[in-house]
């Protein structure tokens, strides 16, 4: 699968690179390590898209130097040009670089990309003393029930495995972490430019979060997971 990045695919039908949503990522990784009093001198990101959350990142954690990874040329080339003094892309995939490791790494909205990735996500144990990931929750009850958004889910941007909180949180103990600290982010209440039936259903996603987080997940979706590991 990893052609549809490395080609037109999926660059024609992504044009901004979700350069809009970098803001809002960065701040919530930014809020769960130094919520766990976290001060990395070296970040680097798996999978960094157009560099937009590592640039943001840097604004955060101002001493430290951050690395961003890419496998896909036209992100590459986006990134490549807003490089800073603290702020390096390179072109290729992580784990065929050798003797390199960091404070923290962040795989933000990737693993649902790849297609082996337990052995991913195993492979990436070692390169770092922490991880912080962003995992969509693409199931719930409402989106197996319709099936239509996990389908649009799997063409538009493609998600090759879905999860919801309890089996995102299982692989990563599979896989041999330690999970630190977890929490929803809500993407389909905060983030911009949402579809008009996300638009509809933000206020019963607010009113039943309100009275049980975890039930509303689980029945409403619209939410993500934010998970820091080691």
């Amino acid at each position: 699968m990893q052609e549809i990045y490395q080609g037109d695919t999926y660059a024609n039908k992504n044009p901004t690179w979700h350069e809009e949503d970098a803001p809002w990522k960065a701040k919530h990784i930014e809020t769960i390590l130094k919520s766990n009093a976290i001060a990395p001198t070296t970040i680097c990101e798996v999978g960094c898209g157009t560099g937009d959350i590592l640039l943001n990142l840097s604004s955060a954690f101002p001493a430290a130097k951050l690395s961003g990874y890419e496998i896909s040329p036209h992100a590459y080339e986006r990134a490549k040009v807003k490089e800073t003094e603290a702020v390096r892309f390179h072109f290729g995939d992580l784990l065929e670089e050798k003797d390199l490791r960091f404070d923290v790494l962040v795989i933000a909205d990737v693993i649902e990309h790849v297609e082996d990735y337990v052995k991913f996500i195993k492979a990436l144990k070692p390169l770092s003393q922490y991880k912080v990931f962003h995992i969509p929750l693409d199931l719930s009850v409402q989106s197996v029930f319709r099936a239509w958004p996990i389908m649009n889910l799997r063409e538009g941007v493609g998600h090759l495995h879905y999860f919801f909180k309890d089996t995102a949180l299982a692989t990563l103990k599979d896989c041999g972490y330690r999970v630190v600290d977890y929490r929803y982010t809500a993407s389909r209440l905060e983030l911009p430019n949402q579809a008009f039936s996300s638009r509809v259903m933000r206020l019963p996603r607010r009113l039943m979060y309100a009275m049980n987080a975890d039930f509303a997940v689980r029945l409403l979706g619209g939410y993500s997971l934010m998970v820091l590991a080691e």
